[in-house]
This record gives structure tokens, sequence and C-alpha cells, in this order.
């Protein structure tokens, strides 16, 4: 028997809670989901991580790793104004009169 898919209510959920900041055991424990459900769907909202090699210049390596984090931050930002747009609508431009 096929499993059935996750609800898009419980990935969100699942996603939010990331977002605050939870841990991804401690989300999956949370839900009632496996570790690598919750890192799959983590795993599909961030880009994909650059392997660069650590150097001998710390203020590259401390410019990349604030780049990761303001990454993130926007991709929590695109995440929430996505579940907001699902429930408020968009701003209509100019009615037509009638």
């Amino acid at each position: 028997m096929p499993r059935q898919p996750f609800s898009s209510t419980l990935q969100h959920q699942a996603l939010d809670l990331l977002a605050e900041g939870q841990a991804v055991k401690d989300v999956a424990a949370q839900l009632h989901l496996s570790r690598s459900t919750v890192y799959r769907w983590r795993q599909a909202l961030s880009p994909a991580p650059a392997h660069r090699p650590a150097g001998r210049h710390p203020e590259l390596n401390a410019a990349r790793t604030r780049i990761a984090e303001l990454e993130n931050e926007l991709l929590a930002h695109r995440h929430r104004t996505r579940q907001l747009s699902d429930v408020v609508p968009p701003k209509a431009g100019s009615r037509p009169s009638a």
C-alpha cells in the first residue's frame, strides 16, 4: 500500500518551527515525523551549500558565513510571505469604473 503524502500544512508547520530556530530532531519529534523528512523539506528550500575549503583569509570566511546567514534569513522571509499570500490576497490595482 503506497504511503499517503504529507499535507502542505504539516510541511509549513515544520518549516515555521525550523525558521524559529528549533532543531530538526525537536521538530521531527514534535510533529511525529522522521528526521530525514524534515531534513529533506529544509534542504528543498535552502540554497545548495558552496563547498569551499577554509582559506587563510579569516575576513573572507567571515563574509561567507554572514552571506549564508543572510541567505537563510531571506529564505525564511520568502517562506513567510508565501504563507501570507495564501491567507491574505494581494491588493487589487485600480478598479475599472462602472
